[in-house]
């Protein structure tokens, strides 16, 4: 498949937009709008396919799935190159991005039908002539709407989960990354050319709520939680359920006895990496009291040697969305306005597309860039009495996405009372990279989970079933029953669950 995209959209587009390289503002390819009659033509023929992919076998749509996640890994530089050329982020950054999505996919596959098989339950004593059995059936259609930031990755937490469980998905990426979609789309369907059970629909936000209003069965969305809230009222409309990732404000905490060469590898790893643009990153750092002043140092060392650019040295790129620029420039004027100071970068740092590395302390806890979403290459660094304190300040947020510990043995321990959806100790971000670990947040950050079993049970409707083996001594669901009969179950009941 070559890298060149051609125009992409409905049949007779009423309007279009173009794909641009952050970096340089060259277009890249141009894409039609779906309107919502578009979109529910497009859902129409989901709902036909999701028939035809819900009644393969197991082992056919697993069998599909790998040959899927073979083309991926086979045409991996091709599908890197286009995530660099639509995001910035440097290639190999792209190509990491990229495996983690083929784990994901190899583990959806491998093990759909072991989650979500049908398997017997017990029934209890008080209906012990019954057999019960439990299965997971597959919701139909999933509609899917991505993100920028990680434009393979991310949405494939849903999409890989949906069509392993049995749906068809129909996928709107972001307007800012419609290549990769596309190019995720065509390569499902050269390998599965029978139905349309991967589809493209590109646009705006207009696009993204006739999806939501279209019939979808199901939506996951990953975003902002201001724009979350607006998927949820146009799914509203229709009872549709979500699944939402709403971003995050996460922390790292560095208790006194942590490896700082290590915990300052990871918070610059978290902070800086895609140039800050990541829904887990680290963005708040909370350090023990004894031990501030010696990571505080090996931070800005680390931090020193990074530099943003479109050149082969940069290790960080551009901001991929122009108008996040006037936001990380806001965070970080309004913490040297009250009392910080940048050790690193500073007010300079932003500029028209790239944003250099900057390190920031002594900010007040309750300034911008500690309490807001910053989504750039900026760190806050706090130093608190001990890890207590810590804690209290990491839990003081309206988000609750992913949180990083370092310590050698208290890290369990912090971990569990941390107020988020997933918690990395003396590593940084690794819970993504753990197909068997579930993935969401709280509050701000969403509900629902993808990856893991309890991702491929997201994207199902639980089914029980009860049937009677043989006649029941007692029968309670007649109104031929006695009153003897009620007696004996009463006695029955106080028997059995009336101490403790």
């Amino acid at each position: 498949m070559a890298t060149t995209l051609r125009t992409q959209g409905p049949v007779r587009p009423a309007e279009s937009f173009d794909s641009l390289n952050p970096a340089t503002s060259e277009v890249i390819a141009t894409f039609g709008v779906f309107v919502e009659d578009d979109v529910a033509q497009t859902v129409g023929r989901a709902h036909e396919a999701a028939s035809w992919w819900a009644s393969l076998s197991w082992a056919e749509r697993r069998t599909r799935l790998l040959a899927w996640k073979s083309y991926l890994t086979r045409y991996i530089g091709r599908l890197a190159e286009l995530v660099h050329t639509e995001t910035g982020k440097p290639l190999a950054d792209a190509q990491l991005e990229i495996l983690l999505a083929i784990v994901h996919i190899d583990w959806a596959a491998r093990n759909a039908r072991k989650v979500l098989r049908p398997r017997r339950v017990r029934p209890g004593l008080v209906a012990i002539n019954m057999a019960a059995t439990l299965e997971y059936q597959p919701l139909g259609v999933v509609g899917v709407i991505g993100p920028w930031n990680y434009p393979v990755f991310t949405p494939m937490g849903s999409i890989a989960y949906a069509l392993a469980a049995g749906n068809a998905v129909v996928f709107k990426p972001s307007e800012y990354t419609p290549g990769v979609g596309k190019w995720l789309v065509e390569a499902f369907a050269d390998v599965v050319p029978e139905q349309p059970v991967l589809q493209l629909i590109t646009g705006y936000g207009e696009t993204g709520a006739a999806l939501c209003r279209s019939g979808v069965d199901k939506l996951a969305f990953t975003g902002s939680a201001r724009t979350g809230r607006k998927v949820m009222a146009a799914c509203a409309e229709k009872l549709t359920p979500v699944v939402i990732e709403g971003g995050g404000k996460d922390s790292l905490l560095v208790d006194e006895d942590a490896d700082l060469d290590a915990a300052a590898d990871a918070a610059i790893w978290g902070g800086m990496s895609n140039a800050g643009q990541t829904c887990v990153g680290v963005e708040r750092v909370y350090v023990h009291q004894n031990v501030h002043e010696e990571f505080t140092k090996r931070l800005v060392d680390k931090a020193k040697e990074l530099r943003a650019g479109s050149d082969v040295g940069a290790k960080l790129g551009p901001i991929t969305m122009p108008s996040q620029l006037k936001v990380i420039s806001e965070h970080i004027a309004d913490a040297i306005a009250r009392g910080g100071k940048a050790l690193v970068g500073g007010p300079d740092a932003v500029g028209e597309r790239f944003v250099q590395p900057t390190v920031l302390v002594d900010v007040p806890e309750d300034s911008k860039a500690v309490t807001e979403e910053t989504f750039g290459p900026t760190l806050t660094v706090a130093k608190v009495r001990d890890m207590d304190d810590a804690v209290e300040r990491a839990n003081a947020t309206h988000y609750g996405l992913g949180n990083t510990v370092f310590s050698k043995s208290r890290g369990v321990e912090l971990a569990k009372r941390l107020r988020s959806g997933m918690v990395s100790i003396n590593s940084v971000i690794s819970f993504a990279g753990i197909p068997s670990l579930p993935f969401g947040g709280v509050g701000e950050s969403g509900f629902g989970r993808i990856h893991g079993p309890d991702g491929l049970r997201e994207f199902t409707r639980a089914k029980a079933i009860a049937r009677p083996r043989f006649k029941a001594p007692l029968e309670l669901t007649t109104f031929a029953r006695t009153d003897k009969v009620d007696k004996l179950v009463a006695k029955l009941i106080t028997v059995l669950h009336g101490r403790g």
